[in-house]
């Protein structure tokens, strides 16, 4: 099992920034994915961004350009930061892992970010 904790997220006016953290812990040699999705009021859970353990990024046209992600292996950190946040960025912000044999995604409870106008 692999337990995920966020922590980032509030309140943030239009233009600004959002950094959100994510830690694992558990059966963390497990995790291959690491990364970010979000779920806006009346819509569906999408991806945001996500990592693998060797560096490749999968981010979605939403942010392209305006996000930075990092993952520290041995502490089984992700992080990401958004820029020039826009009123539909608000959402609901999940961590998520992936175990690299059986697949399984885990998730953490998620983080609200909303975006003022």
């Amino acid at each position: 099992q692999v337990q995920l904790v966020e922590s980032g997220g509030g309140l943030v006016q239009t233009g600004g920034s959002l950094s959100l953290s994510c830690e694992a812990s558990g059966s963390i040699f497990r995790i291959d994915v690491m990364g970010w999705y979000r779920q806006a009021p009346g819509k569906q859970r999408e991806l945001v961004a996500t990592m693998n353990s060797v560096g490749v990024i999968n981010v979605s046209d939403a942010v392209k350009g305006r996000y930075a992600m990092s993952r520290d292996n041995a502490e089984s950190t992700v992080n990401l930061q958004v820029d020039n946040l826009k009123p539909e960025d608000t959402a609901v912000y999940y961590c998520n892992a992936v175990d690299r044999s059986s697949g399984v995604n885990y998730w953490g409870k998620g983080t609200l970010v909303t975006v003022s106008s």
